[in-house]
């Protein structure tokens, strides 16, 4: 059973609960909400064909048994300096804070490649020890021809070393993240 926690502010604000933590991030219109719908398999997180719409901490409940959260977009998003200030500082505390994140999912766009914006963050957990897993959305769609660059964990001591990739729209790609958050 799958239920929407809240939308929250504040990491101050969340629930205190020792459900294992699985978090998703990426830039703004990586598709971070289509893609946590398809991985539990029905619409909960909010989509938007605008970026930044996700602004809060949204946290879903799965089983009784592990929390979901999407966390806001980063990079791209229209917003002011003081909100986009507000989000980073909201960000580094929850990924500093809280215990119970087991895994942070850093989302990356396959037709646009890794960004400055996913590199700073990279190394934040890295030099956090937060560990993390890259994964790359919209496989299904035309890559641009641009130069990409090449993610290692030998590069990334906090990165788990096998990068995912995915399709949203296409279902594929799922089941490694699945089997990580032990749902079916």
């Amino acid at each position: 059973m799958i239920k929407f926690v809240g939308s929250f502010e504040t990491v101050k604000s969340l629930p205190r609960t020792q459900f294992a933590e699985y978090a998703f991030i990426g830039r703004s219109n990586v598709g971070k909400s289509s893609l946590i719908n398809a991985i539990v398999g029905m619409p909960i997180a909010r989509t938007s064909n605008t970026p930044g719409r996700t602004q809060s901490l949204n946290l879903f409940n799965i089983d009784d048994r592990i929390m979901v959260v999407d966390l806001p977009g980063y990079g791209y998003a229209k917003v002011s300096k003081a909100d986009a200030m507000r989000w980073l500082q909201r960000l580094e505390e929850y990924l500093l804070t809280r215990r119970q994140l087991k895994r942070l999912f850093i989302l990356i766009d396959s037709r646009v490649g890794v960004r400055d914006s996913d590199l700073d963050l990279m190394d934040f957990c890295d030099a956090n020890a937060i560990g993390y897993q890259i994964v790359y959305t919209k496989k299904d769609k035309k890559v641009r021809e641009t130069q990409q660059i090449k993610l290692t964990h030998t590069d990334h001591g906090a990165m788990v070393p096998e990068i995912l990739e995915t399709s949203a729209e296409k279902k594929t790609g799922l089941e490694p993240i699945r089997q990580i958050l032990g749902i079916k």
